[in-house]
């Protein structure tokens, strides 16, 4: 599994084998969340995570539900621009908007857009559909308050990787059934897509660096709660009725991952669908690379790919 994979992602994947519980052993998930935002604030985790692009001005917002969202845009930005909504990965049980400051402020200025990248619940304290309402209603709400923001609200993208993919493709879904919002595009880094089916990638890639098969099943338990079996395409989008007349998208998976398949076959439901669709597999790459640029250098050319989708679908 390791062979195409560069030296610091296979020094990466060594230092967690050791270091890290899988989130199916981790007894105390605030104790536990806390280690991580602390670990990303170190000379180690800024490495491994990035840095912000200086060229960006980062704003922490609060948006109507009361909850924390940080916005990035360009430094001489003149309003009103279009706006990236990127919800961040970490299984709906961790994670946060920070982890995602290296990609979101560098579309920001590259882009030339305001990209905010908000918090929502998390499980297993807030279970699904928790997570999507809070994406739901943040949505909404800046669509609402577009003008303050200096956002154009019709020229909207959703951007998410991995559970922040799922909710991407949920919010795309949830407007598309609504009649609105509009937007635009949709951008889907290693998506889950599907709650309880086992595809090949994921025997293939079974003790996969930042995410096992144990830990997706562990996941996807602690997520929907109660609810786990359902159905409900909010958990599932591939599960969805209907896949047509969705926003184009950009589907990017990585080589090594358990979820790769979840990607390409939501990439098969949407073309199947009439939607159009651009896909990248990236090699070498693991789960969580867009997170990882420091120890993942073909995130490099994964970014300049969402950049140029984004010029051309926004």
């Amino acid at each position: 599994m390791t062979s195409s994979m560069a030296l610091r992602t296979r020094v990466f994947a060594a230092f967690l084998r050791i270091s890290e519980k899988g989130i199916e052993d981790v007894v105390d998930l605030p104790a536990h969340r806390a280690k991580r935002a602390r670990v990303q604030r170190t000379l180690a985790g800024r490495f491994v995570f990035g840095r912000p692009d200086k060229r960006a001005v980062a704003e922490e917002i609060t948006v109507g539900n009361g909850s924390r969202a940080l916005l990035h845009r360009p430094a001489d930005a003149i309003a009103p621009l279009p706006c990236v909504l990127n919800f961040h990965g970490g299984g709906w049980v961790q994670g946060n908007p920070e982890q995602a400051g290296w990609l979101a402020s560098r579309v920001a200025v590259r882009n030339r857009v305001v990209v905010i990248s908000p918090s929502y619940r998390l499980a297993p304290e807030q279970p699904f559909p928790a997570g999507v309402e809070d994406c739901w209603n943040t949505l909404a709400w800046i669509i609402e308050h577009a003008e303050e923001l200096g956002i154009d609200p019709h020229r909207i993208a959703v951007m998410g990787d991995s559970a922040g993919g799922n909710l991407a493709a949920v919010m795309a879904l949830l407007a598309r059934d609504a009649g609105g919002p509009e937007i635009r595009c949709q951008v889907l880094i290693y998506p889950g897509t599907e709650m309880y089916d086992r595809w090949p990638s994921e025997d293939r890639h079974a003790e996969a660096p930042v995410l096992t098969s144990k830990n997706m099943r562990a996941f996807a338990r602690l997520y929907m709660g109660e609810l786990y079996g359902d159905e409900d395409f909010r958990a599932s989008p591939i599960r969805a009725a209907s896949h047509a007349d969705l926003p184009r998208a950009f589907i990017l998976t990585a080589e090594l991952d358990p979820l790769l398949d979840n990607g390409a076959r939501y990439r098969d439901a949407l073309v199947a669908a009439g939607v159009p669709v651009r896909y990248a597999e990236y090699d070498g790459a693991i789960h969580g690379f867009m997170s990882l640029p420091g120890v993942v250098p073909v995130a490099r050319r994964a970014l300049d790919d969402i950049v140029d989708f984004l010029a051309h679908a926004l």
